[in-house]
């Protein structure tokens, strides 16, 4: 588990029941918790309040290592609704401690992307695509995030699909899910390529510290180049 200076509020917590609905094996069953999300974080009454000004949310997730019937233990996959200026919700995520791959899919199927993210790596979800998080490692998967806390994250497509576009089996290999009728391969990129237009200065938590005012494409995307 991470230490936030020494204190952690208790974590939402996933397990087999709650994901069910977006697994490969629907049937299968695991009796131990899939991953903790900690939410809402800060280090400080400052930095929180500064958070809440800016209606921004930093967040630890923790996924440890799990094979579920032969498919690689992964977060649930959500989408993000638009801003009233009529663009997507983005956020911006780290790997604090293991490996991650996010697997991306625009919402109208044309495009699927994997980024694989190793410790200190940034990546950037854009407007319009949905996500599911993986751990293809031996460790805890140990990742922060800072989101918008203007919006609700919509789970239901993904609830509707059976899970993401694909699933990341044991074998290190991608299964096309069947509930999609038509989809195209997956696209390969490196972490860095994702922030490549933000010239983020440092890592999150030190945006947060630096108060850093180019956080404010997380409220306002129409404002930026935050193509992948």
């Amino acid at each position: 588990m991470p230490v936030w200076n020494g204190v952690l509020p208790e974590p939402d917590v996933r397990n087999i029941d709650d994901m069910r609905s977006v697994l490969k094996d629907p049937s299968c069953t695991c009796t131990s918790p899939l991953y903790f999300m900690y939410r809402a974080l800060a280090r400080s009454d400052k930095d929180r309040r500064w958070l809440t000004a800016k209606k921004l949310r930093y967040d630890i997730t923790v996924i440890p290592p799990r094979i579920i019937c032969g498919e690689l233990v992964k977060t649930k996959g959500h989408y993000h609704p638009e801003n009233s200026a009529g663009a997507g919700y983005p956020e911006l995520y780290e790997v604090l401690e293991g490996n991650a791959h996010y697997l991306l899919q625009k919402e109208d199927l044309t495009d699927i992307v994997l980024v694989e993210a190793g410790k200190g790596d940034l990546v950037l979800i854009p407007p319009f695509y949905g996500h599911v998080t993986i751990n293809p490692g031996k460790d805890d998967l140990v990742m922060a995030n800072i989101v918008s806390d203007e919006f609700t994250s919509i789970y239901g497509p993904y609830e509707k699909m059976q899970g993401a576009a694909y699933y990341e089996t044991e074998t290190d290999i991608f299964e096309k899910n069947g509930c999609y009728p038509d989809i195209p391969g997956i696209r390969k990129i490196p972490a860095k390529e994702t922030v490549k237009n933000l010239g983020v200065p440092g890592s999150l938590y030190e945006l947060v510290e630096k108060r850093w005012v180019g956080l404010s494409f997380l409220n306002e995307p129409q404002d930026y180049n935050l193509a992948i």
